[in-house]
């Protein structure tokens, strides 16, 4: 019975230590930022995708997007143990230490930097950019200004032009097309979640949405960015990357997007905060996915 007892006491043990790594690299937030990467790389592609280089931009993207993560938790292991949201991460609970995040984040970053460089090195280049933009820019100025937001969405987009530079070896208009439209579906995302975590993160002393910011004028920020959205997927048919079939499907899901922005702005409840936050989740995904199978179908 002591035995079995040890033997429950190791797995649990095991398991805690498992998921303490998960959160420390943000695991679920890292493979769609992966996702993102490759579905941009399929779009670039078509029909001539590497195996070699999937596997690359796979493993390397997620590593150096899970240093990121490592380094921002690190960096705000104090404030983090402020914000409901984030107390029990392991760091501000003492699971884990803070030179172990460090050599993790360490280890991650210089062998996930060697695996997309392996594919070329504009590839690497960016995701050395996106990593110290990420960690060291984004992170400390989330507590001094609420312009870290546009910051911070340099490196949240990065993932796309990565995808793209891994097939085409460098930057190209399709490339800062899927960038421009990943940069600026960040908006709504982030506004929405800000607004309803807004209480933590104030309590933290974060400024990234503002001490005079409500639902109001981060909605009427949010229609806005949503809307330059249009212009991006009119480049997208100018340049031939899409037909009208798919044209009108993206324009009628940016409608919607920017709807749900409206409505946010004007209710200004946690009802239309959610909805806003679960339009986003769709809709990089669907014009992505819709590229993707342009690509393939012709």
């Amino acid at each position: 019975m002591a035995k079995q007892t040890t033997y429950q006491t190791g797995f649990e043990s095991l398991f805690q230590k498992i998921d303490d790594y998960k959160q420390l690299v943000k695991f679920r937030l890292n493979l769609m930022v992966v996702i993102s990467a490759l579905l941009a790389y399929c779009i670039a592609a078509g029909e001539y995708v590497s195996f070699r280089e999937i596997i690359l931009l796979l493993i390397g993207g997620f590593l150096v997007t899970g240093a990121s993560n490592a380094l921002n938790q690190v960096l705000e292991k104090d404030y983090d143990r402020m914000m409901k949201r984030t107390e029990n991460r392991p760091i501000p609970q003492g699971r884990m230490s803070i030179s172990d995040a460090v050599l993790t984040a360490g280890w991650m970053s210089v062998l996930g930097l060697m695996l997309l460089a392996l594919i070329n090195p504009i590839a690497g280049v960016l995701g050395a950019i996106s990593l110290v933009l990420y960690a060291f820019l984004y992170t400390p100025l989330k507590r001094l200004t609420p312009f870290s937001v546009i910051i911070g969405a340099i490196p949240g987009a990065m993932p796309a032009l990565i995808g793209s530079v891994a097939f085409e070896g460098g930057i190209t208009v399709l490339g800062l097309i899927l960038f421009g439209i990943m940069f600026f579906w960040q908006f709504p995302h982030f506004w929405a979640i800000a607004d309803l975590a807004k209480d933590d993160y104030r309590k933290a002393g974060f400024q990234i949405i503002g001490d005079d910011a409500d639902a109001k004028s981060l909605g009427i920020q949010s229609l806005i960015y949503a809307a330059f959205l249009l212009p991006l997927i009119g480049g997208l048919y100018t340049y031939e990357y899409i037909g009208l079939v798919n044209l009108s499907f993206m324009v009628v899901l940016t409608m919607i997007y920017m709807w749900f922005c409206f409505r946010f702005s004007k209710e200004k409840t946690r009802k239309s905060a959610l909805k806003l936050m679960f339009s986003s989740f769709f809709y990089l995904p669907l014009v992505f996915g819709a590229l993707v199978v342009q690509q393939f179908l012709g």
